[in-house]
């Protein structure tokens, strides 16, 4: 019997937790399941009673648990759950992570002077209208959250 695997996945700013384990040849079967917050969101199960009897069931058994596992993080980060998950839509502060934050440019001082006419008074400064924020592009490599490297190298097996 294969004991298990466990991985907390941190998906659009919430916390996730996937958990596949093995229940043993004598009831044959692997369980995976996708929780936030001790709630099971999904879950996937998977008889090997059909392959009992194959040698080395012991390597054979981790093969499945461990695609199965990677799979429904896979499901996970390609959105499947999110309308179950995020109901009213994905939460405001997962994109506001995204965006990177803009500074002013530095004001310099104004050179000290005599003092002279008052300057004619200016029209308003009117402001450009707001534009939508353009999707935030993938995070490079060097600005992924471990979270992050550790999801794609389980569910691709590359790294990037």
């Amino acid at each position: 019997m294969v004991l298990g695997f466990n991985h907390n996945i941190r998906y659009k700013g919430e916390l996730f937790h996937v958990q596949t384990e093995d229940s043993g040849v004598a009831n044959p079967h692997i369980i995976t399941l996708l929780y936030r917050g001790g709630v099971i969101l999904a879950s996937a199960k998977t008889s090997y009673a059909d392959i009992i009897k194959v040698a080395q069931l012991e390597l054979v058994v981790e093969s499945i648990m461990k695609e199965q596992h990677k799979d429904m993080m896979r499901r996970l980060k390609n959105g499947e759950f999110d309308a179950r998950i995020f109901p009213g839509g994905a939460p405001a502060v997962a994109a506001e992570e995204l965006r990177p934050a803009v500074e002013p440019p530095p004001v310099s001082p104004a050179p000290q002077a005599a003092p002279a006419q008052p300057d004619p008074p200016r029209p308003p400064r009117q402001e450009a209208p707001a534009q939508p924020a353009p999707a935030a592009p993938p995070a490079s490599p060097a600005h992924r959250s471990l979270d992050e490297v550790i999801l794609d190298y389980l569910i691709t097996g590359e790294d990037k």
